[in-house]
């Protein structure tokens, strides 16, 4: 038993390390809290949205297993046939004294034997080709997929962007019509306005407040698009946009940009697998044969017996069968290339439209950025002031206020519009940092 002077000390030492225990308990809950709220405020840029986007999506996953798939089945299309056991009883008397009988006859047999049939190594090859072509295609549509994710991803960020934009400007004029209202009832109260004056600041306001209804309404609905793609996005600030003055492949060349487009690259997968079948169909005229080996067992006063043969297919045919199968074949192979060339006339001419329309509009903004933006702010400016010196009505300044607001929403309109047809160019083809997440396969570029 502990003296107590031993017993005090003891409960000395435990007391400090008590308290120490529960100072880093409480470090450590703070440095969470600490890392937690950084990971929430950290702006969410437009290519971590992608980042995250790509590794959430299902359908990459599910063409991996599209592609593992085939991969399996081509191996097992290489190998030949499984052997056919056959097991039988011959020539057994079914009626006279010897019925039923195994043994008695000098025809009864019991029978066990195996069939092979033998494919060409040719033709086993040509099928596996065939499943090793269905898995680059499933990679090739995986490629489509991602960057079809990125570029939807994108347009969901952009749209996040610009809502967030027009909520500030509606509500900066919506603070500046609050002053309004004050300064028309001071005028009021003081006898130089009246009380239309009063009752339209009052109504610039409501509308502000209404379009700023609108614009979180936007807000919200960003929110949920932006949300399917990279879970919970109602909490997230967003960084600053992504230069969008350039994209990343050269306009000049757009016929050989266009096609390594992921839609090409399958078309062409679809071309080759057409080919092959043509190949596999032109191998079918020479026919496969099957060996067979069997062993029959008979009385033991009689001999035992041992039957080999082979079986020959009869095309007899050749013509409606065939013939007539390869030519099937070889008119698809056709269609797919026809199918593919008008596709590439498609894509030239929409993404040709769609490289004009962004042009178009980047000089447009630019002459809402250094002229009607401007402009509309100066006269505005420019009515408050005379509205001051008693030179204008506050009805001019309201309008001039509307007209300013409108001018700034146009401009932000235009420049979503903009960037939009940015993303759409700019993610054609899926990033490195796409391909880097996802293991493409390089058979597939």
């Amino acid at each position: 038993m502990l003296s107590p002077f031993l017993a005090c000390r003891t409960a000395r030492n435990k007391i400090p390390q008590y308290f120490l225990r529960v100072i880093l308990a409480a470090l450590a809950a703070a440095f969470s809290i600490a890392s937690d709220a950084y990971a929430v405020d950290t702006p969410l840029t437009m290519a971590e949205a992608q980042r995250r986007a790509v590794i959430r999506s299902r359908q990459l996953v599910a063409r991996d297993y599209s592609a593992s798939a085939s991969r399996d089945m081509a191996v097992a299309a290489g190998q030949l046939p499984d052997p056919v056991l056959k097991v039988g009883v011959d020539n057994l008397p079914i009626n006279g004294s010897d019925r039923y009988s195994l043994t008695s006859d000098f025809m009864t047999m019991r029978r066990i034997g195996v069939m092979q049939e033998i494919t060409r190594s040719d033709k086993r090859r040509l099928r596996s080709d065939r499943f090793e072509l269905d898995a680059q295609k499933a990679l090739a549509e995986k490629n489509e997929i991602a960057a079809t994710i990125e570029r939807d991803t994108a347009l969901a960020w952009l749209e996040r962007y610009y809502a967030d934009a027009m909520v500030a400007v509606v509500a900066e004029q919506g603070e500046q019509a609050k002053f309004e209202i004050q300064s028309a009832e001071g005028a009021y109260r003081s006898g130089r306005g009246n009380q239309a004056d009063v009752l339209a600041a009052r109504s610039a306001q409501a509308t502000f407040e209404d379009r700023a209804s609108e614009a979180q309404r936007r807000v919200r609905n960003a929110n949920t698009v932006l949300a399917r793609w990279i879970g919970t996005a109602s909490d997230m600030t967003l960084a600053s946009k992504p230069a969008t003055d350039t994209i990343r492949f050269d306009t000049d060349g757009i016929d050989s940009t266009l096609m390594r487009h992921p839609q090409m690259v399958i078309l062409t997968k679809q071309v080759e697998m057409a080919e092959a079948d043509a190949k596999l169909a032109k191998a079918n005229e020479n026919a496969d044969w099957s060996v067979e080996v069997a062993y029959q067992q008979r009385g033991s006063a009689y001999s035992n017996m041992v039957s080999f043969g082979v079986s020959i297919p009869l095309q007899l045919d050749r013509k409606n069968r065939q013939n007539r199968e390869l030519s099937s074949k070889l008119a698809m192979v056709e269609q797919a290339k026809a199918e593919r060339d008008d596709m590439l006339r498609t894509l030239v001419a929409q993404t040709q439209t769609v490289i004009n329309e962004w042009q178009n509009n980047r000089e447009r903004y630019t002459r809402y950025e250094r002229e009607l933006i401007p402009l509309a702010n100066q006269r505005a400016l420019a009515l408050i002031v005379a509205y001051r010196g008693g030179k204008a009505s506050l009805a001019d300044v309201l309008a001039a206020r509307r007209n300013d607001i409108d001018v700034r929403l146009q401009a932000l309109q235009l420049a979503a519009e903009t960037d939009r047809l940015w993303a759409q160019l700019n993610f054609i083809f899926p990033t490195d940092r796409a391909m880097t997440q996802t293991g493409f396969n390089k058979d597939t570029q």
